[in-house]
């Protein structure tokens, strides 16, 4: 199944929920690194108050998209406006107002937690006793209380992200964006960093971006932006992306997939995918499907599953292609 071949998602690229006001409207971005493209045409709107997620395989430009999004490379071509700055014209004055978490460490080991908070405060002209109180409320905020006096390079790797965190939310931002938080993190670590962001969502109406390859981490996001090859192909929230995906996955393997995929359209009228040398069928009630198949060719079939749709479902039904086998040198 060729991309061409599917048919879009019912969404609307460039919408934000209609009864909030945007934090963020970006319309027909393009970038390229010399012949190489990392994003086509990219346009979308994040409401205030959102927590939104860029998901897509490595490669697909969502690190693109963040540099560009936290003034870290200016834009090549298209619009956008942050919080009310053009983000052309206004870089320096939108970099007060956000807050950003890199995805690889940004974080001095050898200084304490308080120590880089101060260092980080400071960056930004906070000094003083609004400085200490920023530090107070930000390590209980996170939980780091009890470890503001110890070396960034003795904590896990679930506390120095909250450290990240801290530090891009020490100046109050109103928006933060964030390019693969959870990398290194443990499942558990995780869950916990994403409930972080949550709250800031529901008790400070922080407005959040993220990359992510994470299908958990999606899950989590009022809405999501799916990219590939550098391309938006849909966005929604997730309930609403694996609902339109079409009924039950079903997924087949089978000596010759060719053949079989041949005589399900022939005998039972069945439009099968091959997904990396497996049949995928989408079907209703697929429990019923599989009863039926494996009565008809179980002589011809190695194995048969089936199951809700997965943002991994959305993706393949969008692309043609499983999620990971997505990635791409063009895009970053």
């Amino acid at each position: 199944m060729s991309p061409s071949s599917v048919a879009p998602l019912t969404t609307v690229p460039n919408a934000a929920p209609a009864s909030t006001v945007a934090a963020v409207d970006v319309s027909g971005i393009s970038f390229s690194y010399g012949e190489r493209p990392a994003l086509r045409d990219v346009s979308f709107s994040i409401a205030r108050g959102e927590i939104f997620g860029l998901l897509g395989p490595n490669g697909g430009g969502k690190t693109t998209l963040f540099k560009l999004l936290s003034t870290l490379v200016p834009l090549e071509s298209g619009q956008a406006h942050i919080l009310g700055h053009d983000l052309t014209l206004e870089s320096s004055a939108l970099r007060r107002r956000i807050g950003v978490v890199f995805q690889h460490p940004s974080v001095d080991g050898l200084l304490t937690v308080a120590e880089n908070l101060a260092h980080h405060g400071r960056l930004y002209g906070i000094s003083g006793s609004r400085l200490k109180e920023r530090i107070a409320t930000m390590v209980a905020r996170l939980g780091l209380d009890q470890r503001a006096a110890d070396l960034v390079q003795t904590l896990s790797g679930g506390l120095k992200r909250r450290v990240e965190l801290a530090k891009a939310l020490l100046h109050q931002p109103e928006l933060l964006i964030l390019d693969e938080p959870s990398t290194g993190l443990d499942p558990a670590a995780r869950r916990d960093f994403l409930s972080h962001l949550e709250h800031l969502r529901d008790q400070d109406g922080a407005t959040i971006i993220l990359t992510t390859h994470h299908m958990e981490e999606a899950e989590r996001c009022d809405r999501i932006g799916v990219l590939h090859q550098g391309r938006l192909v849909a966005i929604a929230p997730p309930g609403e992306l694996k609902a339109q995906v079409g009924g039950d996955v079903v997924a087949i393997t089978a000596a010759n997939p060719v053949a079989l995929r041949d005589k399900l359209q022939q005998r039972m009228h069945v439009t099968a995918a091959i997904v990396d040398g497996s049949l995928r069928v989408e079907r209703p009630r697929g429990h019923e499907f599989v009863r039926d198949v494996v009565e008809a060719f179980g002589n011809e079939i190695d194995t048969v599953t089936f199951g809700k749709p997965t943002l991994e479902d959305v993706f393949v039904h969008l692309t043609g292609q499983r999620f990971h086998a997505g990635a791409q040198q063009d895009g970053r």
